[in-house]
């Protein structure tokens, strides 16, 4: 549903972005979930373009209630990814009198990512209010490269390097979320259920190193302390239900990314700034249609879901604004059993994604992705008694 959430409130899943909806797990489940995503993308900047295939593991998690109105989620999930390398090639000069050439190419290049280890808990502590909190373990490196050659075409071609510049990292820190749904009730077929989050901000107490590497020259290294930090969000959206078979919802996100600082090179510094970044906004609209939950008829207790999403630029390039996202996501729950009782489904889904500026100069990207998720929901904790 293109990461609806916020108001999402059912104790048979694990909603990991409102921890205040872990209040709603059942007594008697056990809920484990595990997803992965196939995706294909096109990259495009000018008359260049270029197909890239990738897999990834989305999430691992688990959550069971501990005691009534208090529920436990626990998980992984990869935070972000870096995997890029793409070259540029300039004329620098030419000499007439012999006719060479001097041109040089730019090699750039990256990896790494952060991962996230979380647990979180959800507490309805009076009437229908819930609220909750995930906190999360950060770690991860990354690394980023930058080569340049020089190239003499003539009747001999010789080749010497220039500067090579590195930058790496080291992060380990924490992150705080904190969430809260209510839940009204319209009619005897219609609940409206509201719900936000909070996602501290705050500086990583990591440090960034920059390596400069000139050729037959001396290295230089530059190391800036506490380089990073999260930006602070807010998020508030809501669900409908109607007769238990129809929801559909809307959330609205919006990050400070214009007080996060990153290390950057900036007019050949190596600084910790805010400079290219501004805040951003997400809009999400989705929902989910399952005919007959208890329904003998297993297609007519498939889910069916849809949504869709828009999300304004967050960084800018030389002063040009970034790339705006447009997402459009469609999918299904199957369930995995024929039993009425069961809550056990395989989601797959289907999501088309476009990340573009106006500006020509910027790289296009187009991704299709496939998500396969697997919803254990099994009753763990179910007493039986012999009269």
């Amino acid at each position: 549903m293109s990461g609806l959430s916020l108001g999402w409130r059912d104790g048979k899943i694990i909603n990991k972005q409102n921890p205040a909806s872990y209040s709603a797990i059942d007594s008697l489940s056990f809920i484990f979930d595990l997803g992965m995503s196939f995706q294909t993308v096109n990259f495009k900047s000018g008359n260049n373009d270029i197909n890239a295939a990738s897999t990834s593991l989305d999430y691992v998690s688990g959550a069971f209630r501990l005691c009534p109105g208090l529920g436990l989620a626990f998980g992984f999930q990869p935070y972000s990814t870096i995997g890029y390398e793409f070259s540029e090639n300039k004329f620098l000069s030419e000499d007439f009198d012999s006719g060479y050439e001097m041109t040089y190419t730019n090699v750039y290049s990256g990896n790494g990512g952060i991962h996230e280890a979380f647990v979180g808990l959800g507490w309805n502590p009076f009437a229908d209010l819930s609220i909750g909190a995930n906190i999360g373990f950060l770690w991860g490196n990354y690394d980023q490269l930058v080569s340049q050659t020089f190239y003499e075409e003539g009747s001999s071609s010789t080749s010497s390097n220039g500067l090579n510049r590195q930058i790496s990292a080291d992060i380990k820190t924490y992150k705080l979320d904190i969430g809260l749904q209510y839940p009204l009730r319209i009619n005897k077929n219609d609940i409206l259920t509201i719900g936000a989050t909070y996602s501290m901000g705050h500086k990583l107490k990591s440090d960034a190193v920059c390596h400069n590497y000139i050729s037959g020259g001396d290295t230089t290294s530059t190391t800036l302390h506490d380089a990073f930090s999260l930006p602070q969000s807010y998020s508030a959206g809501f669900s409908w239900q109607h007769n238990n078979n129809l929801k559909i919802g809307a959330d609205v996100h919006y990050q400070q990314w214009s007080a996060c600082n990153v290390p950057q090179i900036i007019n050949n510094q190596f600084v910790s700034t805010s400079s290219n970044y501004k805040d951003r906004v997400k809009v999400i609209a989705g929902g989910e249609y399952t005919p007959d939950r208890l329904s003998n008829n297993y297609f007519k207790r498939i889910c069916y879901r849809f949504g869709g999403s828009y999300a304004t630029p967050y960084y800018k390039i030389d002063g040009v604004t970034g790339p705006q996202e447009i997402g459009l996501t469609a999918g299904v729950g199957l369930p995995l059993s024929k039993q009425q009782n069961s809550n056990s489904l395989l989601n797959v889904s289907l999501q088309w994604l476009n990340i573009s500026a106006a500006s020509a100069s910027l790289i296009k990207e187009n991704y299709f992705r496939l998500s396969i998720g697997i919803t254990f929901n099994e009753r763990w904790f179910m007493k039986w008694k012999i009269q």
